[in-house]
């Protein structure tokens, strides 16, 4: 087609190019041309057929982007923040300038270095006493307890610490994608690779659906208690890389997961050894592990794409909700003995654990590795990793917004509750507190505060003890290796470094007095 259009140039002083006087010959020529590319066209498409289901997938594409299109006008795009801008939004709310820096492991000549010095480190604390209500009643009696101090303490760790669930979080709809038969350790098993999606019709430019798999002993006759851990997704757990120390059979990155020395069956092995099943949920499909997707996520979804406020919910809480929602489908499954579940977790997942077992009764049992600042740790402690570093922009979306004030203008000293406290909302279930040793060859070194959470687990003892169980019996930090297990309260430190591995054995021994298939 050669059709030229009417063209003004200042040497022709805005007058028509001769060129483009009208010719019809040369439009009858063009409509010409355009009826033989039509007919062309037409026999191409009766010669070739469309593929089956084509028709209808062109059609149902077409309403997918009609409803895209109308979801985007119906609905404001979720904010799109970096995770140092919304940590600077959330300062705003709060009407903070300034934090303090967090704990600096990597130069000890650093104003901020991380201090490792037992004299310098508040080393007698003053603790919030669990069972001294808030109008300083002391709590006598376990009734006490559960109807006044108990929900005082939730409430407290809800506006400070963790955050509230929102009241409109909608609910899950659990799907079984998949399902195979294999073995593991040569016990024969069935895996149940589930999705858990989260209805989002109140905001559709969020999706949320929860990865978790289940496997359980195929032989089993009857519903078999389950250990859910926070992990990675795929079968089988955990599959990359790992700098555990040597000898460690591991099944993850930084010895996640894992064995024993000495090449010894894998923690879902020794499980599956006792007649139980195991279960792995991901995290990072609930809410991402990061600033920057805290408009995305459960937490986002919620908030239909907008920032937090102060009080909302951070990652920690929003993790512990997941495996909540797990349990939820555990009680449909008749493969699952549901009051027997325990939960378990590694370094933040480890944080997660905790929070999940204080917060829902329903757990059975915990397993807490290497929880450090933020889990069992005392945040009124100054040795290792400090509030200071959970209120920055790296860790901050782990906490509800107003944990920030604590990290400038408040202090560690000014919260009304710390991590001896959230040990106690977990009693009087059977919770065992794990670590790797704070020196020596691979250990996991001094950063998560070892002794600082021993010195948590005995000062939430008292409830322990007014629930009539055991705590960890001694106020003594015990040696690497020794297994405080003679009551429901239970610590033990291995020699490895950071993962709960090595603890598998003890762990199991100790749970099984409390879980019976």
């Amino acid at each position: 087609m050669n059709m030229q259009s009417t063209i003004e140039t200042p040497q022709s002083g805005g007058r028509p190019d001769p060129r483009s006087a009208f010719d019809p010959f040369r439009v009858l020529r063009t409509l010409c041309n355009v009826c033989s590319l039509l007919i062309g066209l037409a026999l191409l498409l009766a010669i070739v057929p469309f593929p089956a289901g084509a028709a209808q997938a062109t059609a149902a594409a077409g309403e997918s982007a009609e409803s895209a299109l109308s979801d985007t006008n119906r609905f404001p795009q979720p904010v799109t923040f970096t995770a140092q801008q919304d940590h600077r939004h959330m300062m705003e709310q709060l009407g903070i300038q300034t934090l303090r820096p967090g704990a600096n492991p990597n130069n000890p000549n650093a104003p901020n270095a991380v201090n490792y010095d037992e004299a310098k480190a508040n080393p007698y604390p003053n603790l919030p006493d669990p069972l001294v209500l808030n109008n300083g009643q002391r709590v006598t009696t376990p009734e006490m307890w559960w109807q006044l101090r108990r929900p005082e303490i939730v409430e407290l760790f809800d506006r400070e610490v963790y955050g509230r669930v929102p009241s409109n979080v909608p609910p899950v709809n659990w799907e079984v994608v998949r399902t195979t038969t294999s073995t593991n350790g040569e016990i024969p098993v069935i895996t149940k690779e589930l999705r858990g999606h989260v209805d989002n019709s109140s905001y559709p430019l969020i999706n949320v659906d929860i990865q978790l798999t289940l496997t359980t002993p195929a032989n089993a006759t009857r519903p078999v208690p389950v250990i859910m851990e926070f992990g990675f997704g795929g079968f089988g757990g955990f599959r990359r890389g790992t700098n555990a120390p040597a000898g460690t059979n591991t099944l993850g990155r930084r010895g996640f997961g894992g064995g024993f020395g000495g090449g010894g069956p894998s923690w879902q092995q020794q499980v599956l050894a006792k007649g139980w099943g195991y279960a792995i949920i991901v995290p990072s499909s609930i809410q991402a592990d990061n600033g920057a997707g805290l408009t995305r996520g459960i937490i986002g979804l919620c908030n239909k794409g907008q920032p937090r406020k102060p009080e909302d919910w951070g990652a920690l809480r929003a993790w512990a909700w997941g495996a909540s929602r797990a349990l939820d489908y555990f009680e449909t499954d008749p493969h699952v003995d549901a009051k027997q579940v325990g939960i378990e977790g590694l370094s933040r997942y480890g944080k997660a654990a905790l929070v999940a077992m204080a917060y829902d009764q329903r757990f059975a049992v915990g397993f807490i590795g290497s929880s450090g600042e933020g889990g069992a740790k005392l945040h009124r402690r100054v040795f290792g990793e400090l509030v200071e570093n959970l209120t920055g922009s790296g860790e901050y979306h782990w906490m509800a917004g107003n944990f920030l004030k604590y990290g400038g203008p408040l202090n560690a000293g000014d919260l009304p509750v710390d991590a001896h406290m959230l040990i106690a909302l977990c009693a009087p279930r059977p919770t065992f507190i794990s670590y790797g040793a704070a020196e020596g060859p691979g250990a996991e070194g001094k950063w998560v505060d070892q002794r600082g959470s021993f010195m948590a687990a005995v000062a939430a003892g008292p409830v322990y003890r007014l629930l009539g169980k055991k705590d960890l019996g001694t106020t003594e930090f015990p040696d690497v290796e020794t297994a405080l297990i003679e009551g429901e309260l239970a610590w033990r430190q291995h020699s490895g470094g950071h993962t709960t591995g090595p603890n598998w054995p003890t762990f199991l021994e100790w749970a099984g007095r409390y879980i019976k298939p």
